[in-house]
């Protein structure tokens, strides 16, 4: 079910008659999903009803059994999260995705390492890294060690790296589970700025509170349904 709260704009990004199936459950039954350019869709439903597997597939997580994604009104086959990351698509998944041992800085860029010349540029990295964290307003040193940090700061770099991304369609899941109160309206800010900026965001949430708060379409899953 889906209910439009405005004018529909157009769909930067959409999933036809997706399933998916592991052995004898099906964790999503032919569900369409659209997503529309600079505006938050809040995708609600209890825990088993396929929300984070939807996620997964259109972040290259998982492969649907069936069905297609489009993006830009082109078919689209992710194998991976880079190759989605490539196209503009990132996740911010329930559970962190850090290494502990290495800095925030080194986090955030793991994998897209900014270079000069055949040399990773780690004056750089610590430059965009302080600059993020300024941005989500929790200006910790960037070369601290993230298993340092406390649950809800380590949640902020794991947002810190998908902003990094430019992402054009940018998925949280469950993104306010470790913040503080304070933490939580710093998020709702930027999330506000991104889809004044063009982004579109897929917020998944079990607080009915903040989805009404931030979204303008509301998609519920039951059952894979």
């Amino acid at each position: 079910m889906s209910v439009a709260t405005e004018p529909a704009t157009d769909v930067l990004m959409r999933a036809r008659a997706i399933t998916k199936v592991y052995g004898g459950t099906h964790a999503l039954r032919g569900v369409d999903f659209d997503v529309r350019r600079g505006q938050v869709t809040a995708l609600i439903g209890e825990n088993g009803a396929g929300k984070s597997t939807l996620m997964k597939i259109l972040a290259g997580v998982e492969t649907p059994t069936t069905g297609t994604i489009e993006l830009d009104g082109q078919a689209v086959t992710f194998d991976s999260p880079a190759h989605a990351v490539s196209h503009g698509v990132a996740i911010i998944h329930q559970e962190l995705n850090l290494c502990p041992n290495l800095s925030i800085a080194d986090n955030i860029f793991v994998g897209r390492e900014r270079t000069k010349g055949a040399f990773v540029d780690f004056a750089a990295q610590r430059q965009a890294a302080i600059d993020l964290l300024a941005h989500l307003e929790e200006p910790i040193d960037p070369s601290t060690p993230v298993g340092d940090l406390r649950l809800g700061q380590q949640q902020l770099v794991e947002i810190a790296r998908a902003l990094s991304e430019d992402a054009r369609v940018l998925i949280m899941d469950e993104p306010t589970s470790a913040l503080s109160a304070t933490e939580v309206h710093v998020l709702f800010r930027v999330i506000r700025e991104l889809t004044a900026r063009g982004v579109s965001i897929i917020y998944i949430s079990h607080h009915l509170d903040e989805c009404i708060e931030l979204a303008h379409d509301a998609v519920i899953l039951r059952d894979g349904n």
